[in-house]
């Protein structure tokens, strides 16, 4: 789908707040609202916009722990992993990437405990390296328009 600067602005907009109503878009992008639902529809339909979400703080919800896990499968264990994690609770974020790891986890956890049992419940799959997020820098930054 292609996107002109109007979708961008739109998106722009939702990146923001995607809670914000189609009347205040339409008043940010000088369009009407029901120009902007239907660029959105269009948007959805097209993939560009693959949902909505609310962001939760990790700490508000009981957890103590938010960190980052790489994984270096062994030798056989990626496919079964792949099957596995999706199970996991724990498991904000998965991603299978290059390199010497197979994997990049985040995660969020109770407490140390809790981070104990989730690293021996991964080690069965391969080898593991866990880093603690200390401050989250920039999180859900907007995909802008590429140059």
């Amino acid at each position: 789908m292609k996107l002109d600067s109007l979708n961008w602005n739109i998106l722009k907009c939702l990146q923001e707040n995607s809670r914000q109503s189609n009347t205040a878009i339409a008043k940010k992008v000088g369009i009407s609202s029901p120009a902007v639902a239907e660029r959105i529809r269009k948007m959805e339909d097209g993939g560009v916009i693959n949902g909505y979400y609310a962001k939760l703080s990790y700490k508000e919800t009981g957890h103590q722990l938010k960190a980052i896990i790489t994984l270096r499968a062994f030798m056989g264990r990626l496919k079964p992993f792949l099957e596995k994690v999706k199970s996991f609770e724990e498991v904000v974020n998965c991603f299978r990437i290059t390199g010497n790891e197979n994997i990049v986890l985040e995660v969020v956890l109770r407490n140390q405990q809790h981070l104990e049992q989730f690293i021996d419940q991964l080690i069965t799959y391969g080898e593991t390296k866990t880093q603690i997020v200390l401050s989250d820098v920039i999180e859900n930054n907007p995909i802008k328009r590429p140059i």
